[in-house]
């Protein structure tokens, strides 16, 4: 179940998504430490989302482990909904670089972090994910759910610190290449429509 976990975040983390073009513009515009640090606030942010689902969703399984099954369900049908929504959109991604100053790796940690945290979005999508990996019958949900949130927090910062590194070469290879772009699109379709039958099943 924890390989399973790790691969979806490693697929999900790969898709071309907000977080992953902001640490890109940061890192094209300012070099990749700045973009790591971008990185690493944005993961720190992780840790308040999880501690959302844990107290939630270990309230929701005492009550009623049928309501449980039916949170799986809208979840699986929201990552369902969020794949037709990447399908519907452009598959160009725009990569801008700033023309602003470099600021300090704490000011883009912190601006990181805020971003994810206040972004109810991320909540709303690992109560749509976390339930498919979390074994009701055992006694201490809330660990599990930390756990998942650790994990997807480090795999998280692995993957936008290497693409920090390899920026510059990414970025050239995007923008020459329509068809990288579109397989990207695809790939994010195939990714959340994979997750959200496992979590049904």
């Amino acid at each position: 179940m924890i390989t399973t976990f790790l691969l979806a975040s490693i697929a999900l983390t790969l898709s071309p998504g907000p977080d992953i073009l902001y640490v890109l513009t940061q890192s094209i515009s300012n070099g990749k430490r700045y973009g790591i640090a971008t990185a690493a606030g944005l993961v720190s942010g992780i840790l308040a989302h999880t501690t959302l689902i844990a107290l939630g969703i270990s309230a929701i399984i005492k009550q009623s482990e049928l309501i449980f099954t039916g949170i799986k369900i809208l979840g699986a049908c929201y990552l369902l909904w969020i794949a037709f929504q990447v399908y519907k959109s452009s598959s160009s991604i725009d990569l801008k670089t700033s023309t602003n100053q470099k600021r300090s790796l704490l000011s883009l940690f912190r601006q990181g972090f805020i971003m994810n945290v206040l972004n109810p979005k991320v909540t709303l999508f690992f109560l749509a994910f976390f339930p498919g990996f979390i074994n009701e019958k055992l006694v201490n949900v809330t660990q599990q759910i930390y756990l998942l949130g650790f994990l997807f927090m480090l795999q998280a910062f692995v993957i936008f610190s290497l693409v920090s590194i390899l920026a510059d070469s990414l970025t050239v290879f995007i923008r020459n290449n329509n068809h990288f772009a579109l397989f990207l699109k695809w790939f994010q379709i195939v990714v959340f429509i994979a997750i959200a039958v496992l979590i049904l099943i």
